[in-house]
């Protein structure tokens, strides 16, 4: 059980480190160094998050990198026409259905 689990964590490290600007010669002072590194960490259990309650298996062992091109920085335009403020998303509508799917899926207030 102990080679899996150092596995995870260099894996985790790894992200950590490389995909969510947790590398230390970015940051001059250990404070800010230090805050960045709480950020990334939050940032991680997000995720995390999201692709254990809202998103596809297939999304599942994702890393950020992937859902970054794949779900966040997605071309768009909104539109504000009729009092109506509208979000148009250059997507195939097969991927616009799984986003609506998840929204549902993540607990939020009413």
């Amino acid at each position: 059980m102990a080679p899996e689990k150092a596995g995870s964590i260099e894996a985790l490290h790894d992200v950590l480190k490389n995909e969510l600007a947790g590398r230390g010669d970015a940051v001059r002072s250990f404070r800010r160094q230090r805050g960045v590194a709480a950020f990334g960490v939050m940032t991680h259990n997000v995720l995390t998050g999201l692709k254990r309650i809202a998103l596809k298996p297939d999304y599942l062992r994702a890393r950020p990198k992937r859902l970054r091109f794949k779900i966040f920085c997605s071309p768009g335009k909104l539109i504000h026409h009729a009092r109506r403020l509208l979000a148009r998303v250059a997507r195939q509508l097969t991927e616009l259905m799984e986003w609506s799917e998840a929204w549902a899926l993540l607990p939020a207030p009413v």
